[in-house]
């Protein structure tokens, strides 16, 4: 529909305009990659603003892409700093896994949970930017291929846990509940 593709141009426009002045700064060491590895998220909020119907609410949406985005960096970076592997440039030993595809990877399954029923070409989107993050950090000869794969098992498991956890938590029948205010965030057990 027309609509649809109003979507995929602003999809597309918005990761363009994202990559530009990333791409400007390349010869400093930073990359698409560095933008890129959010855009997932990005979109995932940018169309529910838009006003395209995703599968969550508000409420469940920031809950399960939270805890899947902190499941992923706190693996990763937990994972860094145990396993200690040489960057192929030798910048330094925190080169497994890739926290650029495992933060890529985590947002576009959130991407695909939440607007198949839309188009599945939206979370194909998803993947297709965790991709490209992926290859452009190997490019870059800032990770070894396996670094970017255990990064990207990581980010998909990260979401699948994530919104499994975050579903016992803010799901229909669950004794907990979550709250955001102006002085933080609150949880609620019932007894």
């Amino acid at each position: 529909t027309n609509k649809m593709r109003r979507l995929y141009l602003l999809f597309l426009l918005l990761c363009v305009a994202l990559t530009c002045p990333a791409q400007q700064n390349r010869q400093r060491g930073d990359g698409p990659d560095n933008v890129l590895e959010y855009s997932p998220y990005v979109a995932a909020c940018a169309l529910k603003l838009c006003g395209v119907e995703s599968a969550s609410s508000w409420k469940r949406l920031a809950v399960n892409g939270g805890l899947s985005w902190g499941i992923a960096a706190g693996t990763t970076w937990l994972l860094k700093h145990t396993v200690h592997s040489r960057r192929p440039d030798f910048s330094d030993n925190h080169s497994f896994p890739s926290g650029h595809s495992s933060i890529a990877f985590a947002g576009a399954p959130i991407l695909w949970q939440e607007y198949l029923h839309v188009s599945p070409w939206i979370g194909v989107a998803g993947y297709a930017v965790a991709t490209y993050t992926a290859i452009d950090r190997i490019d870059r000869n800032k990770h070894h291929w396996f670094d970017v794969i255990a990064g990207a098992g990581i980010g998909i498991a990260a979401t699948h846990v994530g919104y499994w956890l975050g579903d016992k938590i803010t799901g229909s029948r669950s004794r907990y509940s979550v709250g955001v205010g102006p002085g933080g965030i609150a949880m609620l057990v019932r007894l």
